[in-house]
């Protein structure tokens, strides 16, 4: 019955922590949001709470007409540009769901510092990225925390509620 109720935590940790997350970055959004509003904040390229975070001097040094503009449809010359705006942040579902069966199985086990090794090696995995790209610096972490409190919460209650 224990195998079953550790499957089920892996799953709800793992799995479940995605949406979580997403909802803690709309909220995050939404704060920046409302703290910003008439500064120009709705730039969803230098937002680092926004959905999709890309790096608006990807491979120009300078913005694209669609960062700057904030407009979808860029003219046919600029449209370069605009697809050279290089993804950062890229694996980043795959990358939490691992973290947050990595912590979920490191409490689970009574392994607690187990969970140090894993926010150094995803964060020494990311360092570069972070270092170059500022605008995902926020988000890096919105989404660390998120998941490492969400994992850690649902293998904590499945350790006392259910695995006595």
């Amino acid at each position: 019955m224990n195998a079953l109720w550790i499957t089920l935590t892996l799953l709800t940790a793992g799995f479940v922590g995605w949406p979580v997350t997403a909802l803690v970055f709309r909220i995050a959004r939404t704060i920046d949001d409302r703290q910003g509003a008439g500064a120009g904040a709705a730039d969803p390229a230098n937002d680092p709470a926004a959905d999709v975070t890309v790096d608006p001097f990807a491979t120009t040094g300078t913005p694209s007409t669609a960062a700057t503009a904030g407009t979808a449809a860029p003219a046919a010359g600029s449209a370069a540009l605009s697809v050279s705006n290089a993804r950062i942040l890229r694996g980043g579902a795959i990358i939490g769901v691992l973290e947050r069966l990595a912590v979920c199985l490191a409490i689970l086990a009574g392994e607690p510092v187990a969970i140090a090794y894993v926010v150094a090696i995803k964060g020494l995995g990311r360092f570069a990225e972070l270092k170059e790209t500022p605008v995902a610096a926020e988000r890096f972490i919105i989404g660390t925390l998120t998941s490492l409190l969400w994992a850690a919460g649902v293998a904590a209650l499945a350790k006392v509620l259910l695995l006595g």
